[in-house]
């Protein structure tokens, strides 16, 4: 697992560095300083108002006596996109804008709740409290 997250680390930058000089070369340098930007505000806008329909979400569903399970692995993934736009580069925006865009992000949870259920049922996940 270490391995996989050291390789992570180290060739996400690197993609991300080569996009980018790519693009500079294409573009230019201060249209593509301003696409980075851009992407900023709007991932940032994004993230803000799908972090609250989910926290709405979670709040309308213990209203109602369910488990939010489907709005907290909606707020993981919310989560998870938001970190990938918080970090600068074409790659990882996109993955980002992918996790934050409620369509695209209900085939990620298809693809990830029956693993996380599978995890659960064998006893392989757990919650760590610190």
């Amino acid at each position: 697992m270490f391995i996989k997250i050291a390789a992570f680390i180290i060739l996400i930058p690197l993609l991300e560095i080569f996009v980018l000089i790519k693009a500079g070369e294409v573009m230019g340098v201060f249209p593509t300083v301003a696409m980075i930007i851009a992407t900023g505000i709007a991932g940032a806008y994004l993230a803000r108002t799908q972090g609250f329909e989910v926290l709405k979400n979670i709040q309308r569903d213990l209203a109602d006596g369910r488990v939010p399970a489907d709005s907290l692995l909606d707020g993981a993934l919310v989560l998870v996109g938001s970190v990938f736009l918080l970090t600068p580069g074409f790659c990882t925006d996109l993955l980002g804008f992918f996790l934050l865009i409620p369509a695209p992000r209900r085939i990620v949870k298809a693809v990830i709740r029956p693993k996380l259920q599978t995890m659960i049922s064998e006893g392989r996940f757990s919650i760590r409290r610190f």
